[in-house]
């Protein structure tokens, strides 16, 4: 698959490492940074959209919001730094039914909008979402305009820098990706605000430390052409 992602907003909260270790896929360790596990609240766009090498009428440009934590894999040589996913939502069946056919993610549907605006030298992105019964749900930031390098070692590197994903396929095998992107550019996020009704979207496990918490960061990355390889298997550790 084929895309340009852009405009992704990440809101970032530091969790107890127990809850997310449920949902680790085999083979693989909660990636930690500065001794914090973190999840992260992520909203951006697809667009130009191709699966292998095609685009499918209504399903080329669409939201995607998702809550991702951040694993790493040992494969033998070196560790790779990845991420997995808790919730991922697109507005689309088919992109929801295809992503969890080949590559065993958490996708599901909802409605989605979002507003991409730029004014006075400040730039204000926000996506909203919403199931049948629900409230609308939304996350909006504020930003200045102009782009700014990711530092080496920084935050902003640890999150926006990963370049696999991992997926259970059962207890004993996962489900590895690889993406291949530019390194990215970001924005000054000046404002920011989360509104989701976290315990019936994510479970009530992460309403402490999401609903009930302020973010330890928020960043905001241009975004570029993103290719996500085809999947394999790992159905054993390496030592």
């Amino acid at each position: 698959m084929s895309a340009r992602w852009e405009y992704l907003a990440m809101f970032n909260y530091e969790v107890d490492a127990a809850i997310l270790k449920p949902h680790l896929p085999p083979y693989t360790e909660i990636d930690l940074y500065n001794g914090k596990a973190i999840v992260s609240v992520v909203g951006f766009l697809f667009n130009n959209t191709k699966v292998l090498g095609v685009k499918w009428p209504g399903f080329v440009n669409f939201e995607e919001v998702n809550l991702r934590y951040y694993i790493k894999h040992f494969d033998g040589n070196t560790w790779k730094r990845g991420v997995g996913f808790i919730s991922e939502i697109v507005p689309q069946f088919l992109v929801a039914a295809m992503a969890n056919l080949c590559y065993n993610e958490h996708y599901s549907t909802a409605k989605m909008q979002h507003s991409i605006k730029q004014q006075n030298e400040q730039l204000e992105v926000e996506y909203s979402w919403k199931t049948n019964g629900q409230k609308w749900n939304s996350m909006w930031l504020k930003a200045g305009i102009a782009l700014q390098d990711i530092e080496p070692g920084s935050e902003e590197e640890f999150i926006y820098e990963h370049y696999f994903g991992y997926n259970k396929l059962n207890s004993d095998t996962a489900i590895e990706y690889s993406l291949q992107h530019p390194r990215w550019q970001v924005y000054a996020v000046k404002e920011h605000k989360l509104s989701c009704d976290v315990g019936k979207i994510y479970g009530a496990a992460f309403v402490p430390f999401i609903e009930n918490a302020n973010p330890i960061s928020v960043f905001l990355a241009q975004g570029s052409e993103v290719n996500v390889k085809m999947p394999k298997k790992i159905k054993q550790a390496t030592k």
